[in-house]
């Protein structure tokens, strides 16, 4: 060991004596570092102290000796931890001065070898190379011995420079080992900064080590020592412990906020356990502990992920800390809610947290009860952030809402507390924070796709607190969102009003949820479909079959009360059938439903998801019907199944032939037959007056008709599986009543429909069946055809038959024969519907003979000459019979439809009806017969479409809406092409008086048009602002009588608030379809075919249209959706991009922000001179359209002051005139706001009579006081505007100029203007001249 000894001072001796230079550093040799380290472990004190004691004998000290163990530890390739472990065990040793060897550098070397240990080091060098951070060696005079000991080093480790990144995972074990030891030595007191980077060091080696270490079991084992280093300097010895703790959770923070990883769960973990606990012994490291998650959330990212990772870390700390000090850090959260943006949508994630992760949040479990516990106070901020300015902010709270409502509402004790806060308790007091329904129905309908997302999930976790008692408008804004045009947002809306009508079977429930789902059968995204398919399956028909299987016909009370009212029959029925099962039915039946029901219904036939219990549901609950009805002596005559189950039945039975009995049907079809035949169905009440009496007749034989049809309908659906006789006799029985002609026409498309089927399901091949069809159908046309020439004949002269008596005939053969007229005139009107349901079912037959007749109808009472001589009815069968009139109409159009050659020929006879016809039912048939004419022949409708379009301005609102969807359904499928005028007279529906219309012409331009034909906005925008001003000056216009009268019906003329609002409705749906380069563009074209084209002449500014073309021009330039938006996507504000954040996105946001500043500055530059010549125009002429080109000028200064910043800069003068021009116009303004304030005053007393007061009395009146300040009020009020005109123009400038100063006024040249104030008898001589001239004249005229 005495060699060892000797060795180690000899080259320490040596290197001693090297000079250490800035590009080189002496290092000692691993030899020497391992014979140093044989001798410290040794433990020998003796030799220790003969070590220690011979190092002066070399001209060493203890000092020197640390000095070059730090230069081996920042400086060696390989043994840098063999280096720090000699340190360590210097320090170690017995007998060793501690306080000599311990310097802050040489620790620091410690750590910086830790450091290297677990960093990624660069590729090998070659051998004699220097280190890659330190520039090449200069030779010296002692270079060869230098580089030949440095060399020696190097080749005699264990580890060559080839392997240098070699990594002995025991070695650092060791090293921590005899750290964690030495810190019980050494007191970092007096070393703080040492005592710093210590725990940063051990705070970055876990995330560090990660990479390095793949074995789990070495990864935890170094995560202890890292616990335990950080443990042992969490003592009093090393400073004060509040301190060193606030160090050590700073230092911790990195790990805790990034990504989940091992290291993420040490530092979590020491915090919540070891720190936990040293701060139950210290009231500082407490302290540190519980101000540790406001330091988090300070230091919490505004991305989402990171976020939601933060807000975990933080609740892992909150749940270990007392309960005081939670509350304290509770009321924290909820003033950081009324911070700054990233805070309050923090604070909102932690609410939500806190809530849901802290025991007894309302405080129902305490025996002390207190209103406003801590929960109440949370939930109440977080409804207050569901109207935060932000939308990230609004959505995210109330979707965290959402979650504490789900998660809270599990345990019915928190309902009544939930329900009280959020204002929907019945008993509890109103809180003016918590208006739920309104704040709900606002989010629902906010802009922002994200909000109204969160909302509708909101809505849905409160069903179950609603307690069915919905708000009117909240489920109306919820149906509405089933037609939002973002797929998420429908999905949500479906979820939500489905789980409302799961819940509860309240009638509003019902009928919104049938208006609002089932029609998304024909979304355009399918998994809607599917969605939409399933949720009809099992809240409608799942629902019926479980009723349905319940009841039978034997239940029901066999009283026979006379008293009993249909009242009670129905409450009876609703007990028998309950879930809302009645009025479920009654609202499938709706008309407005029907078509969807119809649908989903034959696309779940087709899937095979119809089940026969379905069916069997349906029966049952028409016979159970009956038989309560009958229970109770009821006559038969007066009874009708439930509304919508004889339809249902009709519908789900294509699918289920087998389940529907044929017995069942035979029944009621007698039943029905029988009983309406007669015309004995009468209305089922018996109480009421005469009149009521015959309302309810007739609603029930509506009805009765309805079950008729659908009876029929179900019948032929089954008629397959008939036998054969009974579909013989039921075909005859069906003919002869249509041959009667005395059905509702609701009834003849049932029978006619029936007929066919029968005829072709019990044929043996399709042309026997054609054959059958085609005989019946001559039947039913030559008996058709006889009573419609009757009709006419007897109406061809119907004034002679009294014309040659004298006296005339009795009033009662009069009377006959209106009745016989009429019963003619009924028979007629069924025999031209029965003709038009024949060809629709079998276009082939022959209606050669009908149709000279049906053109008769239709011409009758013409007053062209041509016409005239043709034989048929000199009246006008418009006027005498306008049913026939509208029938045959009809049946023409069936016709047609059939026949391409007549098609052809008649078609100009149907526009000239709907061009001239003052009959809106007629009108509106005419349109669905044009529209279906597009579609068989659209070339020859093309030419057309302007007159149908005309119909938009339809009088009537059903035809103004039938015609936009008919024509909205051909553009959409591309019958009819958005060219010519059709869009420009579309833009009209956007201000129809109709909601209906205006609503589905928003979501027409909103979104279909939107992604159709993105463009058609941009390139019809110029020429909507003249059309829509019926402005003759642009180039598009024909100056045709019929022209300008079509241009004045497609207009909004008018200068008045009201037509400037609705086109400005207009202008401003347009721009929201628009990219921002096409805002641009528009920006432009604006400027350059109508601001330039009134400063060239070439738009006449004295006409009425004119102005208008030109004050909305300006309008338009100074509203905000014209000016893209740079800032938009950003975290804060958008909740829906906030995920989609990337390296690509950002940089292509950032280049298409640089392409718009640099055309904004362009088209700036080129727009100002433009308003300079047309405000110097306007000011020639003395146009009222300054003032609002000046207002548009002054919006435009301020939203692009950048880029006229650049322009002004250069041309002073013109920074001049604009600063006196917008300073004159701002007073002006003020001015007169000021003057009619004064106004106003004075107008309280203008209508009171002057009292009698003496002359000498005059000085002293209170009038005198009252005018004498109105005077002064007017001058004050005058001094007022100047300086608000004169602050608002400096203001504006300023902001051009970047901040700078404008020049005061007197340095400006300015004109001097005349005072129209000089004298006082201006003010009452020529009023009272003028009043004097008018009585005058008014003397002379009487």
């Amino acid at each position: 060991m005495e060699e060892s000894i000797a060795r180690i001072l000899t080259e320490l001796e040596e290197i001693n004596q090297i000079p250490s230079t800035h590009t080189q550093s002496p290092l000692i040799s691993p030899s020497t570092l391992l014979d140093l380290q044989s001798l410290l472990s040794a433990a020998d004190a003796d030799l220790i102290s003969q070590f220690f004691d011979d190092l002066p004998s070399k001209s060493l000290s203890p000092s020197s000796l640390t000095n070059l163990l730090s230069f081996t530890m920042d400086s060696s390739p390989s043994h840098y931890l063999l280096a720090s472990k000699v340190y360590l065990s210097l320090l170690l040793s017995p007998n060793s001065p501690v306080f000599t060897l311990f310097t802050p550098i040489s620790f620091l070397s410690l750590l910086r070898s830790l450091r290297r240990a677990f960093k990624n080091r660069a590729s090998p060098q070659p051998e004699g190379s220097p280190p890659s951070n330190a520039p090449p060696n200069k030779k010296g005079k002692r270079g060869g011995k230098g580089r030949g000991t440095r060399g020696n080093v190097r080749s005699s480790g264990d580890c060559s420079e080839e392997v240098s990144d070699c990594f002995d995972i025991k070695e650092v074990f060791n090293v921590f080992e005899m750290l964690v030891s030495v810190l019980g030595l050494i007191h970092l007191d007096r070393f703080p900064d040492s005592l710093k980077s210590l725990v940063q060091t051990v705070c970055e080696i876990p995330l560090m080590a990660m990479e390095k270490i793949v074995n789990s079991g070495s990864f935890n084992r170094l995560m202890g020592l890292c616990s335990r280093v950080l443990s042992g300097v969490l003592r009093t010895e090393h400073g004060e412990m509040a301190n060193t703790a606030a160090e050590v959770l700073k230092a911790l923070s990195p790990l805790i906020l990034t990504a989940k990883s091992q290291a993420r769960s040490f530092a979590l973990e020491f915090v919540t356990q070891r720190m936990k606990e040293l701060g139950n012994e210290s009231d500082g490291v407490k302290k540190a502990v519980v101000n540790f998650p406001r330091y988090l959330a300070q230091k919490a990212p505004e991305k989402a992920e990171p976020r939601a990772l933060a807000v975990d870390s933080i609740m892992e700390v909150v749940k270990v800390m007392d309960f005081e000090d939670q509350i304290g850090y509770l009321y924290y959260v909820l003033k950081m809610t009324h911070g700054k943006a990233n805070l309050r949508l923090l604070g909102v994630d932690l609410i939500a947290m806190m809530l849901m992760s802290l025991r007894d949040p309302f405080g129902v479990d305490s025996e002390i009860k207190i209103r406003d516990y801590w929960g109440t106070k949370c939930l109440e901020a977080l409804i207050m952030r569901c109207s935060d300015l932000s939308a990230g902010i609004r959505a995210r709270a109330l979707s965290s809402l959402a979650q504490v409502v789900g998660f809270l509402s599990s345990d019915d004790r928190n309902k009544g507390v939930l329900k009280e806060v959020m204002g929907l308790s019945e008993d509890g007091e109103e809180r003016p924070q918590c208006g739920m329904n309104d704040l709900l129905r606002n989010r629902c309908m906010d802009e922002k796709a994200a909000v109204r997302k969160a909302a509708l999930l909101l809505v849905t976790k409160l069903i179950s607190l609603l307690d069915g008692s919905f708000d009117g408008i909240l489920l109306k804004t919820m149906g509405m969102a089933c037609s939002d045009p973002l797929v998420s947002i429908r999905k949500a809306a479906i979820s939500a009003l489905s789980e409302a009508f799961r819940m509860f079977s309240d009638e509003s429930v019902t009928t919104e949820w049938l208006h609002s789902v089932p029609r998304l059968i024909t979304d355009n995204e399918s998994s809607i479909q599917e969605e939409c398919e399933t949720l009809f399956l099992e809240l409608v028909l799942d629902r019926v079959s479980r009723v349905g299987s319940d009841c039978s016909p034997q239940k029901g009370s066999a009283s026979s009360d006379s008293r009993l009212t249909a009242k009670s029959l129905e409450r009876e029925m609703e007990l028998l059938f309950p879930g809302g099962i009645l009025v479920l039915l009654k609202g499938i039946c709706n008309g407005e439903v029907t078509p969807w029901v119809k649908k989903i219904c034959t696309s779940l036939g087709k899937k095979k998801r119809l089940k026969p219990k379905v069916a069997i549901a349906l029966q049952n609950i028409i016979k159970t019907s009956e038989s309560i009805w009958l229970s109770h002596s009821m006559p038969i005559e007066k009874w009708t199944a439930p509304a919508g189950a004889w339809f249902l039945l009709s519908e789900v039975s294509v699918y289920l032939l087998k389940a529907v009995d044929w017995e069942f049907l035979h029944h009621h079809w007698q039943l029905l037959d029988e009983h309406g035949a007669k015309g004995k169905f009468q209305s089922p009440r018996f109480q009421g007056n005469g009149y009521e009496d015959e309302e309810n007749i007739e609603s029930n034989s509506v009805a009765w008709a309805g079950d008729r049809v659908f009876l029929l309908q179900t019948i032929s659906n089954v008629s397959i599986e008939l036998p054969a006789e009974p579909a013989a006799d039921l075909a005859h029985n069906l003919l002869k009543r249509v041959e009667k002609f005395d059905m509702h026409s609701t009834e003849v498309n049932a029978h006619v429909k029936a007929l066919r089927t029968l005829c072709k399901l019990k044929s043996s091949n399709p042309e026997e069946a054609d054959q059958l069809v085609l005989r019946w159908g001559h039947q039913l046309l030559s008996k058709a055809y006889q009573i419609l020439e009757k009709y006419i004949s007897d109406n061809k002269e119907p004034n002679t038959s009294n014309s040659f008596f004298t006296p005339p005939r009795s009033g009662s053969r009069k009377r006959k024969r209106a009745a016989t007229m009429s019963r003619l005139l009924s028979k007629a009107v069924t025999a031209v519907y029965t003709v038009g349901s024949l060809v629709v079912v079998c276009p082939t037959a022959d209606v050669s003979s009908i149709v000279p007749l049906l053109y008769t109808v239709v011409t009758s009472g013409n007053s062209d000459p041509k016409l005239n001589k043709l034989p048929g009815p000199k009246v006008s069968l418009k006027q005498t019979a306008p049913s026939l009139y509208i029938q045959a109409w009809l049946t023409l159009g069936k016709i047609c439809l059939a026949d391409g050659k007549l098609a052809k020929s008649y078609i100009p006879l149907f526009v000239q009806e709907l061009e001239k016809s003052d009959c809106a039912a007629l009108r509106n048939n005419l349109v669905v017969m044009m529209a279906d004419f597009c579609v068989r022949y659209t070339a020859l409708v093309d030419c057309y479409i302007a007159k149908i379009t005309k119909c938009l301005r339809d009088p009537c609102e059903l035809v103004r809406r039938q015609t936009f969807i008919l024509l909205s359904r051909l553009l959409q499928r591309d019958y009819v092409k958005w060219r010519g005028v059709l869009f420009l007279r579309f833009l009209l529906c956007l201000v129809d008086e109709s909601e209906k219309i205006r609503q589905l012409a928003d979501f027409l331009f909103g979104n279909i048009l939107k992604a159709k034909a993105p463009l058609l906005a941009y390139n019809s925008f110029i020429e909507a602002v003249y059309v829509l001003n019926d402005c003759r000056a642009h180039n598009g216009h024909n100056d045709s009588k019929s022209s300008q009268t079509e241009g004045r019906l497609f207009s909004i003329r008018g200068n008045d608030e009201r037509s400037r609002s609705k086109r400005m409705r207009i202008y401003l749906c347009l721009l929201k379809q628009m990219a921002p380069e096409h805002l641009l563009a528009t920006f432009a074209k604006l400027c350059a075919e109508i601001l330039a084209a009134a400063s060239d002449g070439m738009l006449n500014i004295n006409d009425i249209t004119g102005q208008a073309v030109l004050q909305d021009a300006f309008q338009i330039l100074a509203c905000k959706e014209i000016r893209p938006s740079i800032h938009r996507g950003a975290a804060s504000d958008t909740a829906e991009v906030e995920e989609e954040g990337g390296d690509g996105a950002s940089a292509a946001a950032a280049k298409g922000r640089a392409i718009t500043q640099a055309v904004r500055k362009g088209l700036i530059q080129n727009t100002i001179p433009i308003f300079i010549e047309l405000k110097r125009l306007l000011e020639n002429k003395n146009s009222p359209l300054t003032g609002s080109l000046m207002e548009c000028l002054r919006v435009l200064l301020k939203d692009y002051k950048n880029e006229i910043d650049d322009m002004l800069v250069a041309d002073k003068q013109l920074q001049k005139e604009l600063i006196y021009d917008m300073q004159k116009y701002e007073s002006v303004k003020a001015r007169t706001t000021a003057a009619e304030a004064v106004a106003s005053m004075q107008n309280q007393s203008v209508f009171r009579s002057p009292p009698c007061v003496p002359k000498a009395a005059t000085e002293t009146h209170p009038g005198n006081n009252l005018n004498r300040k109105l005077s002064s009020d007017s001058k004050v009020a005058s001094a007022m505007a100047d300086a608000a005109a004169e602050a608002t123009a400096r203001s504006v400038l300023r902001e051009v100029n970047k901040g700078a100063m404008t020049p005061p006024l007197n340095s400006i040249s300015m004109p001097k203007l005349k005072s129209n104030q000089g004298g006082s008898s201006a003010k009452t001589d020529r009023p009272l001249n003028v009043l004097e001239s008018l009585r005058r004249r008014i003397d002379v005229e009487n």
